[in-house]
């Protein structure tokens, strides 16, 4: 990947961050860890990767994205916000009564094309997608990011094997391994591994990479869209937390919000990285 352009998507993920630290604050909820994990990701797809038009959100040629670890919502909407969906300021506005932000992706929200949550099912809604697409003749891709400790859940094996049976080559699946879950460690709650070889058996392409390195993000996507015939799924390995030091690898940060001293702690430390990325 080009340096300048490297250098400006670690930016924008960086104000994701501080997007996901802002509304976790103001909301007093919410879950920032797994928000944080996957900031990188969603700044690539929505900059760089994306056929999207924040001018005509329901333009009937876009790609769709479904986030099915749908409690990370934060995340989202702070990449939404920039990409020029909805105003910034909105994100101050998380999981408040009468907010267009919920806790979780609602379709009435600019940019969202499925509401998510219930663990699972934002897989399944995304291979809906995906044979809609190749039933109309359409060539819009379809992406969707699943936590792994969502894995756990049978239905999401269900969507594996329908994806497979139906050559969705048109979706791909991103699995954000950052090894923790609201119970904890997932090797202790109940392990999916290996998942690579998990996928590969319900007849996935795998492709392995660290979610936090830009070009290994690239060269992913790059490669899923040579694949075909059959749905791809990207596992990448990540950091709960990423970018907030007291955060990083932290259980306790998956569902609690940062109070005002951790507000402003979380808030220096990404703007000193913003500050360091833009000298």
């Amino acid at each position: 990947m080009e340096e300048n352009l490297k250098k400006n998507l670690m930016k924008r993920a960086c104000k994701a961050r501080m997007g996901v630290i802002e509304g976790t604050y103001n909301a007093k909820s919410g879950h920032p860890g797994g928000s944080l994990s996957i900031c990188d990701l969603l700044t690539y797809l929505y900059f760089e990767k994306m056929n999207i038009n924040p001018e005509n959100p329901d333009m009937e040629d876009r790609d769709r994205f479904v986030l099915s670890k749908g409690h990370t919502a934060p995340a989202l909407y702070a990449v939404l916000a920039q990409k020029g969906f909805f105003p910034e300021e909105e994100l101050k506005s998380l999981r408040h009564i009468g907010s267009m932000l919920q806790g979780h992706p609602c379709i009435n929200i600019p940019g969202i094309d499925m509401s998510s949550g219930s663990l699972g099912q934002g897989i399944s809604a995304a291979c809906g997608m995906a044979l809609a697409g190749k039933l109309s003749n359409k060539d819009y891709k379809v992406y969707t990011v699943l936590g792994d400790g969502e894995i756990e859940e049978g239905q999401v094996w269900e969507a594996a094997m329908f994806a497979s049976h139906y050559k969705l080559d048109n979706l791909t699946a991103v699995v954000d391994y950052n090894g923790l879950q609201i119970d904890g460690k997932l090797s202790e709650v109940c392990s999916p591994e290996p998942i690579d070889k998990k996928f590969e058996a319900f007849g996935w392409h795998v492709i392995s990479i660290d979610g936090h390195d830009f070009d290994q993000i690239e060269n992913a996507f790059n490669e899923a869209e040579k694949i075909t015939g059959k749905p791809v799924a990207i596992i990448q390995k990540t950091v709960k937390g990423k970018g907030v030091s007291f955060m990083e690898n932290q259980v306790s940060w998956h569902g609690t919000a940062p109070k005002k001293e951790q507000y402003e702690q979380a808030m220096a430390e990404l703007n000193q990285q913003l500050k360091d990325l833009e000298d």
